[in-house]
């Protein structure tokens, strides 16, 4: 299959009467639609995607446009849809999103099917440089700072059940392995109610990863959530601007994999998509401007990637990355770290972790934590990072992934930490960063243009009645004052 190329199609000559009017107009994805081929979209996935098709002029079908492809899933995020298939019927149903993705209102959209044979295609390498083109347009709007870095994970939860867990050794279910335990304790065969009774009583008891596997999706693990549960899961990871809220690198890894661990390597990926995105976003100056004029002053940092290709220098993180390694790593790259603390009991030996050059680095951690900035930057983290969070996750109906295996979820995931982004720059030049976030605003316009109108109704309501009021009390004071002088009799009342 080759590749398709987004280029000029040709319209029908006859169209049928009901399909003649265009599909209805979305102020929101016309500016995002302007928004990604101002920047050269399409033409840049079509130039990063042919390697992983055939050669063009090979016999068979094309494939659709791969900038089609990733604005499906851009719809994911923006419509809070968490499956292809979904995705897919959304597109279908919908002349906005036909208008969207580039189709006519009366053309078949994409399937999943189509969905998925892509995201198979595609290597995630191609998802990491679509993240970074869409972070160099961040930086082109002046939304990326990228000198302190806060630091944050989640758990997703994996399109596979507890309940189906096998042994790693022997392949048993759950159930099945109860049975062979009953057995061994001499109690017979048991029903299922009397499995889970001897369940609940044995002794020595656990779940874990080496010992237990999901068969459906093996690369998921075991998680324990903080009320208890458990889970099988992956771990997100992000690594956001304390200053602009922008996701600099996401994620996605075993549910197992520590934060200490997980720390320094996603510091590196969040440099090279920092590097990555603002070269992108000096080539795109670059292009838009002639020899002859000025050099944009943008509040970006497209003209420091040559000169500081380690842009971070600050991290702030919860007490869960306390590490004495990854802290003294962090200080021999030059990079400052405001990690609170664990508490411990009993003095700390530093000969098996990291020696003396170790203590000190933690010592001058601890001091910096104490500090008043270390305690605003805190305060920020738990704003910024968790805001990132609940958009990706809950907002964008990603807590839960449909897709098996690391690898297709972290593609997946990658998008949506894009489209988040993405989401941030529409705030900044419309003033919402999802649909939904317009149609609620338009709907609270309306809502407070009826309040002022029943408030007006009121008021002009109660002037007049007062008006009536006093119109009515002068006339009648007025009468009372002229009967006496018809009569003769001298008034001698002063409001007469």
């Amino acid at each position: 299959m080759s590749m398709r190329r987004k280029g000029p199609r040709q319209r029908s000559l006859f169209v049928a009467a009901p399909d003649q009017a265009s599909g209805p107009r979305h102020r929101f994805y016309e500016t995002l639609n302007g928004l990604l081929e101002s920047g050269g979209f399409d033409r840049y996935v079509e130039e990063v995607c042919p390697p992983y098709y055939e050669p063009p002029g090979t016999r068979g079908r094309p494939s659709i446009e791969p900038g089609v492809y990733f604005r499906m899933l851009l719809v994911g995020f923006f419509e809070g849809i968490e499956s292809e298939r979904g995705i897919c019927w959304r597109c279908a149903d919908s002349l906005s999103l036909k208008e969207f993705l580039g189709f006519e209102p009366y053309a078949k959209t994409p399937t999943h099917s189509t969905l998925s044979r892509i995201r198979s295609r595609l290597d995630e390498s191609v998802y990491e440089k679509v993240f970074q083109f869409v972070l160099g347009i961040v930086d082109s709007h002046g939304l990326m700072k990228g000198k302190v870095a806060g630091v944050d994970s989640t758990y997703l939860r994996a399109d596979a059940s507890m309940k189906g867990i096998v042994r790693r050794d022997t392949g048993e279910d759950y159930k099945d392995y109860l049975r062979r335990l009953a057995k061994e304790e001499g109690l017979g065969e048991l029903n299922d109610e009397e499995l889970r009774a001897f369940d609940r009583k044995r002794k020595g008891k656990r779940t874990s990863n080496k010992e237990w596997k999901s068969p459906v999706d093996p690369d998921a693990r075991i998680m324990k959530l903080k009320d208890g549960r458990t889970r099988l899961a992956y771990k997100a990871e992000h690594v956001v601007d304390m200053e602009t809220g922008a996701i600099l690198s996401a994620s996605l890894m075993d549910a197992t994999t520590g934060d200490g661990e997980s720390l320094p390597g996603s510091l590196r990926d969040a440099n090279e998509n920092i590097e990555q995105a603002e070269e992108r976003s000096a080539t795109r100056s670059a292009d838009e401007r002639d020899d002859d004029d000025e050099p944009p002053t943008h509040a970006g940092t497209a003209g420091n990637a040559a000169s500081n290709p380690t842009a971070i220098k600050e991290v702030v993180a919860d007490k869960g990355y306390h590490k004495a390694r990854t802290i003294k790593e962090l200080t021999d790259n030059k990079i400052r770290t405001y990690i609170p603390e664990r508490r411990q009991k009993g003095q700390r030996r530093w000969s098996n972790n990291g020696g003396r050059a170790a203590a000190i680095a933690v010592y001058q951690n601890r001091a910096r934590v104490k500090r008043a900035k270390s305690r605003a930057l805190q305060r920020r983290r738990g704003e910024l990072i968790e805001r990132t969070f609940a958009h990706a996750c809950e907002t964008g109906a990603h807590r839960r992934t449909r897709l098996r295996g690391r690898s297709n979820a972290n593609k997946r995931y990658l998008i949506q930490a894009a489209a988040l982004n993405l989401a941030l720059v529409m705030r900044k030049v419309v003033g919402v960063g999802t649909p939904r976030g317009l149609a609620d605003a338009t709907r609270a316009f309306m809502a407070w243009l009826d309040t002022l109108w029943v408030f007006a109704v009121v008021v002009i309501g109660a002037a007049q009645t007062r008006f009536a009021i006093l119109r009515k009390s002068a006339k009648l004071e007025f009468q009372s004052c002229l009967a006496p002088r018809r009569s003769g009799i001298r008034i001698t009342s002063p409001g007469c």
